[in-house]
């Protein structure tokens, strides 16, 4: 699956909690996210004020430079944040359902410290060969 297919398939299931998703159409989503979360703090820097700041050092005082994000760089990563929520938890829900998980394993990252890992490697698993009881083998 090509990263335009994969983010094309995702948006045209935008809410669709049924079925699956494979890992590359997964990993091509989060990789959509970095790329643009990073582009708007970038312009986001490349627009904003760099002050001086005073700051309490062991040895004293010292001064360094600050860089201030524009305010509207707070309000457009909430926009796209919102905008891609629920397209989010429904690919990610299709990605457990794509290694014979029900949707609701997308909490266990909620779990302190081993959470997070778990579900990074429930994430990173291959897909189930066959078709399960979520659907046909994505393409």
């Amino acid at each position: 699956m090509t990263f335009s297919q994969a983010i094309s398939s995702v948006f045209s299931k935008y809410a669709t909690f049924s079925g699956r998703a494979s890992r590359s159409e997964y990993w091509y989503f989060v990789l959509l996210n970095i790329i643009i979360t990073v582009a708007i703090y970038a312009l986001g820097f490349a627009t904003g004020s760099v002050r001086d700041s005073v700051h309490a050092t062991a040895g004293g005082y010292g001064i360094s430079c600050i860089e201030q994000l524009p305010a509207w760089v707070s309000v457009v990563t909430w926009i796209y944040s919102l905008a891609v929520l629920l397209p989010g938890l429904a690919v990610s829900v299709r990605r457990m359902h794509d290694i014979g998980k029900g949707g609701g394993w997308i909490f266990i990252s909620l779990i302190p410290l081993v959470g997070p890992i778990w579900y990074l490697v429930l994430l990173l698993t291959g897909s189930e060969p066959a078709p399960n009881r979520f659907g046909e083998v994505p393409a």
